[in-house]
Parts: C-alpha cells; structure tokens; sequence
C-alpha cells in the first residue's frame, strides 16, 4: 500500500496536507484541485497497472454523470473514471471526457465508442445512442437487451455486510444511506443496498424503520445523518451501522468520534466500495470492497469487443468482497 508520504511526493504537497484530505478536515482551506490531485493520486498508487496487451488506435468518449465537483465527494466514481482512462492509455486510445449533459459536443467528434459512467434516464440513454451506437454503461444496465452494461450487485454485497454483523451477534443494526435522482430530473433512483437492508432485516425479524437515516452519497451526508442518529437513538443507539459508501462511512466515523463513541467497541462501522482513503482514516474502514478500476478496465474490453463486431449485448457483474479492518470486529 502507498503511504500517506508517497503520495504527497507526486502530487507535490505536504504530508501534513495529504493527511488532512484525506481524513477529510473541514477546518483545512485548500482548492478543489489540489483535493482533486491528491485523491487522484491516491487512487492511481493504488491503481496496479497492468501490461503487456495488444495496442490499438482510435477515440472514445468517457461520458460521467457527476460534475467534476460532485466527483470530489464520491471518489467511487472517480476510480471508475481512472480504471478506463488508464486502459485506454494501454491501448493507446484517445479520451474525450463529458461530464453531464453536454452530449452535443460529442457529436462533432469521430467517436468509435462510448463509456456511460453513472445512471442514466431512458430520454439520456436515447441522446446518447445517437451520439454513438456503440456504447457500455457502467454502474447501471438500462437496457439488457440492447447495450452491454458493468455494473455490482450491491443486494448480495449488503447480505454480504449483514450475514457478517449477524454472525458477530449484532440484533440492532442501522444503515446509512443515499438516495440519487436523474439528473435531467425525471425520477428518483431506488437503491438496491437500502431494498436489500430492509428486505434482509425484514425477513429475520431485525428491521427496524428508526435505524434507517438516508441523504446523499457524500462525507457531509454522512456526518449529519449520523449525528441525527446519535441524537435521536441516545442510549438505544445501533450496536453496528453499515453505511451505503464510503464516503457516508467516513462522515458517520467522523461523527461518532466527535460524540466520544468508540468505535468498533461501542459502535461497528462497515461501508461500501473501498476507495484508497478507507486505508488512512482512523480507525481504518471496514467495507466491501468494489473493484472499480477492474470495472472500467473491463468496460473499455468490452467495447473494444463491440466495435469489433459483437453485436449480442451482455451484462456483466464484478465480484465483490467483504474486508474487515479497524472499524468493526
């Protein structure tokens, strides 16, 4: 694992920085590009590259539902982005990147393909197809029938999670989570982590609504929700929480810190996805670990696969893993 130390030195900052961005301190006053290095540097020490492959040649465009700053507090998102730029690299292939809706752009560009990082509505999904026929959506499968898809499943990683807390001998066990919404507006997005928690619960008897705290996928989030659930649980506060991300995690450990809970021995943590900042907080995260650079990794394959010649879509889940560290037992 890189160091808080290696990673200062390629991005050019001090530790004492690093180490304050990465524990996300909202007392530190630095620019959103210098958090953008220094996260993206995490992520690539991180990232292990892989050689060897057979070169190409040609452009594609990386289209990210997230805003360059919304990619700042859900770095998920991000180490998908760098899976794919890092195999078009590999194989030698142009990236024009598009964050939201400035898909017209797009077309004055000679596309081979596209990647679709993020969700999507149906009336974003038919932009889209007229920019580029051959797309694959990552993170999302609008339609199985006709695009290919990367996507988790985030219902059997949740089990995953539970079977875990159960199994330590945890009855009362609360969830942070976020809720998402197109962005064209057309409908909010269910999230399959919060079906699966009150379906999972619900079945062994366990669930129980007032445990359930729900906002955005973001450290700030996470931090609220938390302290909502401190205040309003007091003494009957969960003996464990699993939280939708990482990011809500990390914001939830923040505040469970500040309230003098200790945590794992009072209060078990365990979020999702893994990103390289889960290492360095303190205590380090429990999490499922989502193996997003091998998700862009395999998005671009699997274009490259359609533009030569596969016409059959395909959907393809990504394993995950459950990885216990400080945060819980």
């Amino acid at each position: 694992m890189a160091t808080i130390k290696d990673i200062a030195k390629k991005a050019g900052v001090s530790i004492a920085t690093v180490s304050r961005v990465l524990n996300y301190d909202t007392t530190l006053s630095v620019s959103d590009e210098t958090k953008k290095r220094i996260f993206e540097v995490a992520e690539e020490l991180d990232y292990k590259k892989k050689t060897g492959r057979k070169q190409a040649s040609g452009k594609m465009a990386l289209v990210h539902w997230y805003s360059e700053k919304e990619e700042l507090a859900d770095l998920y998102y991000m180490s998908i982005r760098l899976g794919v730029e890092n195999r078009c690299q590999e194989h030698g292939i142009q990236v024009i990147r598009c964050f939201q809706d400035h898909y017209e752009d797009l077309k004055q560009e000679e596309l081979q393909g596209l990647i679709a990082i993020g969700k999507f509505s149906s009336k974003q999904v038919k932009e889209l197809h007229s920019v580029c026929k051959n797309i694959v959506f990552v993170d999302s499968s609008p339609d199985e029938d006709r695009f290919d898809s990367v996507v988790i499943d985030f219902e059997k990683a949740t089990e995953k999670v539970l079977t875990h807390l159960l199994e330590k001998g945890h009855q009362q066990i609360g969830y942070i989570g976020g809720r998402e919404i197109f962005k064209d507006q057309t409908s909010i997005i269910e999230d399959p982590r919060e079906r699966a928690f009150t379906h999972y619960l619900t079945e062994k008897g366990l669930f129980e609504e007032s445990f359930l705290y729900t906002g955005s996928f973001s450290v700030d989030d996470g931090y609220s929700l938390m302290k909502k659930a401190i205040r309003e649980c007091k003494e009957n506060l969960p003996t464990a929480f699993f939280a939708g991300s990482d990011s809500l995690a990390i914001g939830a450990l923040k505040a469970l810190l500040e309230e003098g809970i200790l945590v794992p021995e009072r209060v078990n943590l365990i979020g999702v996805n893994d990103i390289s900042v889960s290492k360095y907080i303190f205590p380090a995260l429990s999490t499922v670990k989502v193996h997003t650079e091998l998700m862009g990794e395999t998005a671009v394959d699997t274009l490259l696969e359609r533009i030569g010649g596969r016409t059959t879509a395909k959907t393809i889940f990504i394993a995950t893993e459950l990885v216990i560290r400080d945060s819980s037992f």
